[in-house]
């Protein structure tokens, strides 16, 4: 779960190699370039001590880049851009200062490099974002402005001749997956950018990952039909590419996720999801044949491509996320590198059922369900299982049917999950993502509720055994699920969540702080609503035990939050945990942070469950809790017999 568990992300082919990003938790998190040569020799490319990681829109992507054999990143504790030819040393191309780089394109023609940078150079001012270009050899200090005025820019590329520029940019309040504008311009002989255009997006148009292919046209991501599709632009007239009623686009949380890749000059390889699942295919160009990759491999964020072979992270239900290299015709795949070092048999493996159930609304919110499941064990005959329901952070993000071993920690120990694709989520179309507009601590909540309640009405859960965790806005759906009246979780479990959205609003980073005037409504204007949405206003209605943990240098959601969600359960006499990790910010990196806060959360769940778990009790003060035992066993509310002996 920790240790061996590698991030992976950002394949990028250069030549006949492979590279990609890992992420090592038992390396302080810390990020490195890894390459796989041809002749399969797999290396570490960044060296020792550096950290390849953006901090744009503070969470990042896109942080590096390869040219030649030339690698381009973003250090992380200084945000320059760094150069790293083979057999060399790092060399710096962008000054000491304030500003964070991300999303680099080369511009081979006039040797430099076109990037996003944000500018927090001026105390009290909103950080501001650019399009600029950085010469290869450094020589101009900060570099050329190309494009600014929007809020937020994100996917230079340069066209294969070098005459043009596409990009993305989008203004606040809206989103990337509310509304973005593609822009054109050309580019001219001193390298500026003359007659901009905007060919396509509006603020009620999402466009993802424009780019160019071999033959000079502008492909990219619309959902300007309710889905988001491919569609090309060539010779001034836009055209779909293969309309389907499925998902060719992310929400672009972080810079550089792709769902398409050239394969050579007449093919593109395609990711894209159809009922929450990811899947495999290629589009011939000059046939318009659309073909489904036969592989049981579902893609992940990453996807890059040769004539023959798809290049990607992904993986299965069984199988661990890996760096892959598929064949195109066969789909047969060849294992690069796994994120885990950890062999585990099929036969261990809690395999997803998706399920489908009513909302309050009468409409079908999406959940993948894993049964509790370990060869060596057996619950008693008649016992319902406790079910962990789980709501994932985004809002706007989603989860996913590849093998996760977050999940298998809890169902190889006894427990149900419910991972939670809530209204709201990516990977079902513009209408289910726009569920949560203005509703965000409603729909979510009540789709955690429902996906128990629906587990709980067909036999699969112990109602008297429910339990909510969540990361991020998971988080909050989290605190605000146990705050709502009406809903049965015993307990549950905030990392990182929000207590209070008028702090949110007022105290987030650039990239999020209008984001809440979709999910709740513009502040201040909408501040009663704020308050009637934010736990920590609503702390009398809470009645469940609940345990928090939080990063102390987490930009996203200020660790105040939790202190004030800890501060207000402790006041009301419930049971209450706050663990905060010095040096870990928004999502958990450290390898010691992972297993620490896996262990205090079993031993939490026995604590106020009435199980006693398997293994060693870590030391971890749960304040109130003997008076909170007394008092429900009085009442008749406290753990039952039944469940001290589970």
């Amino acid at each position: 779960m920790a240790e061996g568990a590698l991030k992976l992300g950002s394949v990028i082919v250069d030549d006949e190699d492979i590279y990609w990003t890992e992420g090592r938790p038992e390396e302080g998190g810390r990020t490195v370039v890894v390459r796989c040569t041809s002749g399969g020799r797999i290396e570490d490319v960044t060296p020792e001590g550096t950290n390849v990681r953006s901090r744009v829109h503070e969470y990042g992507g896109g942080a590096y880049t390869v040219s030649r054999g030339t690698v381009y990143y973003t250090e992380f504790a200084d945000q320059r851009l760094y150069r790293l030819a083979p057999g060399r040393t790092p060399e710096p191309l962008t000054p000491p200062g304030d500003c964070f780089h991300a999303d680099c394109a080369i511009d081979s023609r006039r040797q430099r490099i076109v990037c996003v940078r944000e500018d927090h150079g001026v105390a009290g001012r909103e950080a501001v974002n650019a399009l600029v270009a950085v010469p290869l050899d450094g020589a101009s200090g900060a570099g050329a402005v190309l494009a600014s005025g929007h809020d937020f820019y994100s996917t230079p590329r340069v066209s294969p001749d070098g005459s043009q520029l596409s990009w993305l940019a989008w203004r606040h309040p809206q989103m990337p997956w509310d509304g973005t504008e593609l822009w054109v311009g050309d580019i001219s002989s001193t390298g500026a950018l003359e007659h901009h255009r905007q060919v396509a997006g509006s603020e009620r148009e999402s466009i993802f990952q424009p780019g160019w292919s071999p033959d000079g046209a502008l492909y990219f991501v619309s959902d300007r039909t309710g889905w988001w599709n491919i569609y090309r632009l060539k010779g001034g007239v836009v055209e779909a590419v293969h309309p389907m009623a499925a998902e060719f686009g992310r929400a672009q949380w972080q810079l550089g996720s792709c769902t398409w890749a050239s394969a050579g000059s007449s093919r593109l390889v395609v990711t894209y999801a159809l009922g929450g699942r990811w899947r495999l295919a290629t589009f011939d160009l000059r046939t318009g044949r659309f073909r489904d990759v036969p592989t049981e491999i579902e893609p992940a964020d990453s996807v890059a491509a040769t004539e023959t072979c798809a290049a990607l992270i992904g993986g299965s239900a069984t199988r661990p996320d890996s760096v892959l290299r598929i064949d195109l015709t066969t789909g047969a795949a060849d294992t690069i590198r796994a994120s885990s070092a950890e062999s585990i048999r099929e036969s261990e493996v809690s395999a997803p059922e998706a399920i489908e159930f009513p909302d309050a609304g009468g409409t079908t919110a999406h959940a993948f369900y894993y049964r509790p499941h370990n060869p060596q064990f057996v619950a008693p005959p008649a016992e319902r299982p406790p079910l962990i329901v789980v709501a994932h952070g985004g809002p706007t993000a989603a989860t996913y049917a590849r093998l996760s071993l977050d999940v298998q920690y809890w169902t190889s120990r006894g427990f149900a999950v419910a991972d939670v694709n809530y209204g709201g989520s990516a990977g079902y179309g513009r209408a289910y993502r726009e569920r949560l507009r203005g509703q965000w601590g409603i729909v979510d909540v009540a789709d955690c509720a429902n996906a128990a309640s629906y587990l709980v009405a067909t036999g699969r859960a112990d109602p008297d055994r429910l339990i909510i965790r969540g990361r991020s806005a998971g988080g909050y759906t989290t605190l605000a699920a146990l705050t709502r009246p009406g809903t049965a979780f015993r307990t549950g479990t905030s990392y990182y969540g929000i207590g209070d959205l008028e702090l949110l609003a007022r105290e987030t980073h650039k990239f999020e702080s209008r984001y809440l005037d979709g999910l709740v409504g513009p502040y201040p204007e909408a501040r009663d609503v704020y308050r009637a949405r934010s736990p920590l206003h609503l702390i009398d209605r809470l009645e469940s035990p609940l345990l928090l943990f939080q990063g102390l240098q987490d930009p996203v959601v200020p660790p105040n939050q939790a202190r004030m969600m800890a501060a207000a359960a402790r006041a009301k006499g419930l049971p209450v945990a706050l663990m905060t990790f010095d040096g870990e910010q928004h999502g958990f990196r450290r390898a010691e942070t992972i297993a620490r806060c896996l262990e205090v959360e079993l031993f939490f769940y026995g604590a106020v469950l009435g199980f006693t778990p398997a293994g060693a009790r870590p030391v971890v003060e749960i304040e109130n809790l003997e008076s909170w035992r007394a008092r429900t066993s009085r009442a008749g509310h406290g753990p039952s017999a039944r469940d001290a002996r589970a």
